[in-house]
């Protein structure tokens, strides 16, 4: 499905989606503000896939299957150009495919110098470099498109004994992501630092912390996949560029219910209040699909699980992305809800117990009675739950130092369980990584064991606050709703050292709503 999220009160951006060249709306996408957005374009792309990619083969042939997919491009980026785009993101593994050794890969791999050493314009200067003819086919997009280009591929670079970390085979290969100027030059290149079992590619020797300028919107920063989830380079990007917009190729392997593509997408952009252009490949028998442009306070994603074909997203972006976090909300402080959170964090007896019964006050009556604590595995950790019973409660649950509470009310029940998890640990399947999770769920049945297991589909309506006392500042916002929907905070951020998160009128039923903590130093 694709989706588009309401606008809010604080975002006062318009935009449109494009799908394989059909509009939503009826306005036209190059009739923007120019003084206060830009127009860019995310492409998810069905590959077309080397049927071996272990075999070896000729680097005609190679060319032969990347010129397939590079005729696809050259298609979205016209689609896009009638749209007025001026900046367009493909995915990562988009041109080549993936599952090659060192060896097979070889074939697939253009000859990449370094932009900052040698300026370059592949279409005009095409036999200046032997084997770039795929980079030649991208400049030569975005001069026929009139648009920035980003895309990913293969690249080698020859290398000398002398150097230490020279491989044996005296080349170095590398993930990477390269950008183009709407007049054809190689802006800049990327290679990916956190390879996820990748390994026909090396490691760069140094991080590459890549920004590069635009006419339109000034500085974007380049990342690709797995690298979202580690401090570099993405947060140091961030930290230390003034970056305010994402350029973000990605291949990847849908996981939930913590880290979909589109959830983790969103999370980024709320987090740091910028905006990510995120372009994944689509391969729903894999479990690859999820695009998105993402503004902290809107989103124009693509999740399809079912659609074999490709899906070209279209959206007008604010220059100067306007953050949710420390934004707060007008009505909080006379919210009810809201103040029964700020009661129970500033220590204010919520509920009295004494021998004979509970005294809770605005006559509320709660259900004293702990719930039970158990155990399951969810995105492979073993987090301690406990379930949401009932219409309304505050529950709490810990784990090694961390503590989640969750103060919610529901109109109805629903049929389903919902539980509260906590993991405070290090993460250890499909990479090695630390993590504080506050998580409320809904399982996968009925029992507590089925409390993590992979749903996308749910009918609980929830008016919740959900917090933990954290021990790191960079915290990601995970928030789904049936159908894979992409959902907003109504406010986020910090209250007497403990980070939450609050919302009511939920669009669909809650299927993920969490506070996903990362803790880079003990990785």
């Amino acid at each position: 499905m694709s989706g588009a999220r309401s606008k809010l009160a604080l975002f006062l951006c318009g935009c449109y989606v494009v799908a394989l060249g059909a509009h939503t709306g009826e306005e036209s996408v190059a009739e923007h503000h120019e003084a206060e957005y830009y127009v860019a374009a995310v492409y998810e792309h069905p590959s077309i896939l080397s049927p071996n990619p272990l075999a070896l083969i000729s680097r005609q042939e190679a060319l032969e299957l990347m010129n397939q997919n590079l005729d696809i491009y050259e298609q979205q980026v016209m689609t896009a150009a009638q749209k007025g785009v001026q900046i367009i993101v493909f995915p990562e593994d988009g041109i080549h495919g993936f599952n090659f050794t060192r060896t097979s890969i070889y074939p697939f791999l253009d000859f990449m110098p370094s932009p900052q050493v040698v300026g370059w314009n592949p279409c005009l200067e095409p036999r200046r470099f032997n084997d770039t003819e795929v980079l030649q086919r991208l400049s030569c997009m975005a001069i026929k498109g009139d648009m920035f280009l980003v895309a990913n591929l293969g690249t080698k670079q020859p290398c000398h004994s002398s150097d230490p970390g020279c491989p044996n085979d005296g080349r170095y290969q590398f993930n990477t992501n390269v950008v183009f100027s709407n007049k054809g030059t190689l802006v800049d290149r990327y290679r990916k630092h956190n390879l996820y079992f990748e390994a026909a590619f090396d490691v760069p020797l140094n991080v590459d912390h890549i920004t590069f300028d635009t006419p339109f919107a000034g500085r974007f920063g380049i990342f690709t996949c797995f690298d979202i989830l580690f401090f570099d380079p993405a947060v140091r990007l961030l930290r230390d560029h003034k970056v305010k917009h994402v350029v973000y190729p990605t291949a990847w392997m849908n996981q939930l219910p913590l880290l979909a593509a589109i959830e983790i997408q969103k999370a980024f952009a709320v987090a740091f209040g910028i905006n990510v252009l995120a372009a994944n490949v689509h391969h729903p028998v894999l479990g690859m699909t999820g695009s998105g442009i993402h503004t902290p306070l809107e989103s124009f994603w693509y999740h399809d699980m079912e659609n074999p074909e490709g899906h070209l997203i279209i959206a007008q972006v604010a220059k100067n992305p306007v953050g949710l976090i420390g934004a707060g909300n007008a009505t909080g402080e006379t919210d009810p809800s809201h103040t029964k959170f700020l009661k129970i964090l500033s220590g204010d007896p919520y509920c009295e117990k004494d021998a004979q019964e509970v005294h809770c006050d605005e006559a509320t009556k709660w259900n004293m009675n702990a719930p039970p604590t158990f155990h399951s595995e969810m995105m492979y950790d073993n987090f301690t739950l406990v379930p949401v019973w009932g219409k309304e409660g505050y529950l709490h649950v810990c784990s090694n130092g961390l503590c989640c509470y969750l103060l919610y009310k529901r109109p109805t029940l629903s049929e389903e369980l919902y539980a509260l998890g906590v993991f405070d640990g290090l993460h250890t399947v499909h990479g090695t990584y630390y993590i504080q999770v506050c998580a409320l769920v809904r399982c996968g049945g009925l029992g507590f064991g089925t409390c993590g297991q992979e749903i996308t589909e749910a009918t609980g309506i929830f008016e919740f606050h959900l917090w933990g006392n954290f021990s790191t500042s960079y915290i990601f916002p995970l928030f789904l709703t049936s159908g894979m929907t992409l959902e907003v905070p109504d406010q986020l951020g910090w209250e007497k050292d403990h980070y939450f998160l609050r919302k009511s009128g939920l669009s669909s039923g809650l299927v993920t709503a969490a506070l996903y903590g990362r803790l880079y130093e003990r990785d």
